[in-house]
């Protein structure tokens, strides 16, 4: 719609520059940020000054986000290095100079051609602009965006077919087209060709042949492409512009219930699990409030993805991690408590981690398997809790080497808290503790006294592990066929070792459906009908004890542990001067006002459970018939 102004916002901390997301081991392409372009002094509205402020604002903002995160998209990947950063220097972006830049994207009228010289630097230039606009959250109209897009694909296909007709033609090389040949083109000394898609490619081999065959030059001479430089800069500008929108879009929805991790992980080329951790923990600002540097935090992320891969489960793997990553905050966030001040940064960070690693190196077989099998996990934690013993103690082992501690900077007692709610919240996984771990919170639900904090986030995380069954019937059925794969699986492995086939592991004999309806029923269900009421437990305490407050709008001091994103408002800066001061302060009416909360916990699992239960009493009734008719078959 013209006129609709676009807006990405800057909450995502994830970053596609210098890196490729169609191919996350390959080499980034090395793009410098300055050109050494000879002007012509046309006098137009932009000036060589103003074009080279822009290409140097967005320059900045290219090469700062290469520095600090772009190891999150390519393991162990270095993209950027001293000769990314010529011309840029440490000078600060005014925001007001890319706001001026960007009204200036509305003026097309007085452009040049899209087959003159100075086209292929002006398009560099606007394209700059809009990546330096999106970085600093600067609004562009759709409109202007549409427009320069598409003067600028106008310039590549005019260089496209300049080049083109000069090659079959056989046309003499003219001075301006001689001079662009001899300009530097150090974007292009360090391309990898694998880096570089095919049509890319071709276009260049074809250039260069020409360039070799037509052009006289001394032996000494270099031949250049500064025009095909321009080019493949500006087209994967576009393309990064295009992959970011795309991936914050994705993780837009990173609040709701209906998130789709699938689609997440599929964009990401199978990397979502860092992408999802990463984005949370950024989101609150995790890092920088904890001290943890960014490099150990993208190493530890990619470890475990790594640890999850290392059996190639269908189910307990990084997708699954990162699908109860998510859901664990959704349940938190859904319920409003992220906005209560009922969790402080070390445990939400805490929880987190916990859901990351709660199946980390995951052998794809129960507890059952590795006790009868007498597997050396068994023998080393006794039979009890075997994976989700091994799941904690391996991630803490790893968290010990200095390129994965994300603890370094604790002080005794916060790693000491921080380890026990991880422990607390991996070991609650183990299903076996399901029933018992349900009956005692209802006990506790049914008390007056508050709910122990490590408890009721341990049960958050259960419900989280076993919550498919309460999303959209797509999202539910991929993961159904992903777990009985692993079971079935499984059964195989207890076929070759001659022990008993543990239930639904048997592929030949399995009825899916009822499974699912069982487990629904009475696994499912229950535990989400409990994890429910005991939020809207913890939001009425919370209530209770801000009752007292004449002001709840007004932020206590107990917020700055609080993993609020927001900041200290001017209002309780003047209270805090003023009680400096001595003085009494009167605050408005308004404010002396209990504010209403609702403690009622809105839940959206209760409708997916009862449609996808629905589904699968029908798809019984088709096991079941399917059944009939094998048996009538097989009688003689």
């Amino acid at each position: 719609m013209p006129g609709r102004k676009i807006r990405v916002t800057s909450c995502s901390s994830l970053h596609i520059i210098g890196t490729s997301l169609s191919n996350p081991a390959a080499k980034s392409m090395k793009v410098s940020a300055t050109t050494n372009t000879k002007r012509h002094h046309h006098h137009h509205h932009h000036s060589s000054k103003t074009n080279k402020t822009a290409a140097a604002r967005a320059a900045a903002m290219v090469n700062h986000d290469t520095e600090n995160l772009s190891p999150i998209f390519s393991s162990k990947s270095k993209s950027s290095d001293s000769t990314d950063n010529v011309g840029v220097g440490d000078s600060k972006i005014s925001h007001e100079a890319i706001e001026q830049d960007v009204t200036n994207l509305t003026n097309l009228n007085n452009l040049p051609s899209t087959n003159a010289f100075e086209a292929l630097q002006i398009s560099s230039d606007r394209l700059r602009t809009i990546i330096a606009a999106l970085h600093c959250n600067i609004l562009i109209r759709k409109a202007d965006l549409v427009r320069n897009l598409d003067y600028v694909a106008n310039v590549l296909d005019a260089v496209h077919e300049d080049e083109t007709r000069i090659k079959q033609q056989h046309i003499p090389v003219a001075p301006i087209r001689r001079r662009l040949m001899e300009e530097d083109d150090g974007a292009l000394s360090e391309i990898e060709p694998d880096s570089v898609p095919n049509e890319v490619r071709d276009w260049l081999t074809m250039t260069f042949t020409r360039s070799m065959s037509t052009l006289k030059r001394r032996p000494s001479d270099k031949p250049k492409f500064k025009s095909v430089a321009q080019a493949i800069r500006a087209g994967i500008m576009v393309d990064r512009i295009v992959k970011k929108w795309t991936l914050r879009i994705k993780l837009k929805t990173i609040n709701e219930w209906t998130f789709d991790v699938f689609s997440v992980n599929e964009f990401t080329n199978g990397q979502c699990l860092r992408y999802v951790g990463f984005e949370l923990m950024q989101r609150y600002n995790l890092p920088n409030k904890l001290h943890i540097s960014i490099t150990t935090l993208q190493n530890f992320l990619e470890q475990m993805e790594s640890g999850y891969s290392r059996y190639r489960n269908p189910y307990h793997n990084l997708v699954h991690a990162a699908d109860v990553l998510q859901t664990t905050y959704q349940i938190i966030y859904n319920s409003g408590l992220m906005v209560e001040n009922w969790l402080t940064d070390l445990e939400l960070f805490a929880i987190f981690v916990a859901a990351i690693v709660h199946d980390f190196e995951h052998t794809g077989t129960s507890n059952n398997f590795h006790i009868q099998s007498r597997s050396d996990v068994a023998l080393i934690y006794n039979d009890r809790a075997v994976l989700e013993n091994h799941h904690v103690s391996a991630a803490f082992r790893l968290m010990r080497q200095d390129e994965y501690n994300i603890l370094s900077e604790f002080t005794s007692d916060e790693y000491k808290n921080f380890r026990h709610l991880v422990i607390e919240m991996v070991l609650a996984t183990d299903m076996s503790c399901h029933f018992a771990q349900l009956k005692t919170m209802r006990s506790l639900i049914s008390m007056q006294e508050n709910i122990e904090k490590a408890k009721s986030l341990a049960l958050i995380l259960h419900c989280a592990d076993i919550s498919h069954p309460g999303k959209p019937w797509d999202i539910h059925h991929t993961w159904t066929q992903s777990l009985m794969e692993e079971f079935f699986k499984q059964g195989e492995k207890e076929k070759e070792l001659g022990l008993p086939c543990s239930p639904l592991c048997d592929r030949d004999n399995t009825l899916v459906a009822e499974s699912q309806i069982g487990f629904i029923q009475y696994i499912v269900e229950p535990s989400f009908i409990v994890v429910g009421d005991m939020l809207e437990k913890v939001l009425k305490s919370l209530v209770a004890a801000d009752s007292e407050v004449l002001s709840p709008s007004i932020p206590n001091r107990s917020m700055t542990s609080s993993p609020s994103p927001s900041a200290v408002s001017s209002t309780e800066l003047n209270l805090q001067h003023d009680e400096q001061n001595g003085l009494e302060r009167r605050l408005p009416s308004s404010m002396t006002t209990p504010i209403p909360r609702s403690t009622i916990v809105r839940r959206p699992w209760a409708e997916y459970l009862k449609l996808n239960r629905e589904r699968w009493v029908q798809e019984a009734e088709e096991e079941r018939r399917r059944k009939q008719l094998n048996v009538i078959e097989e009688e003689p």
